[in-house]
């Protein structure tokens, strides 16, 4: 079954800054990596850009969003921690705050099933409250 991924991160300088500059100057190359990794599905992006930074989905204006969807969790994982993407993963220090929440959130969707940015802020809500469940998990559980 599909999963869906959201993470936040909350940038310690705007995306304009010269702190950000790596960060930024690598977005184009890692989304192009997601983009033909196997599992790959979907990934939110701007209709005027090719990533989804600019989308302010919370009031604080340095939260950027992330959000896709893989064939299945090993997809994801892989990605995430066995991929190119782990260079720039492991350099998030330099670039954003630590979160005082879980930033990350997991859930299963249907086949062809786009989440939107509501749903995604929903589901992440939900593990804060909540906890990890069927509904909305981590790498961390078994669901």
């Amino acid at each position: 079954m599909p999963l869906a991924q959201f993470n936040i991160a909350e940038a310690i300088a705007p995306m304009d800054s010269p702190i950000m500059a790596d960060f930024v100057n690598n977005t184009d190359r890692i989304n192009a990596l997601a983009e033909s990794y196997p599992g790959f599905v979907w990934r939110l992006k701007t209709d005027e850009s090719n990533h989804a930074y600019t989308i302010k989905a919370f009031e604080n204006e340095s939260i950027i969003i992330n959000m896709s969807v893989w064939q299945d969790r090993q997809s994801l994982f892989d990605f995430v921690y066995r991929s190119k993407h782990v260079e720039i993963f492991k350099r998030k220090k330099e670039w954003f705050s630590n979160m005082p929440k879980m930033h990350m959130v997991l859930w299963y969707v249907e086949e062809g099933h786009i989440p939107t940015i509501d749903e995604a802020k929903e589901r992440l809500e939900h593990l804060w409250e909540h906890g990890e469940s069927e509904y909305a998990f981590t790498f961390k559980s078994d669901y």
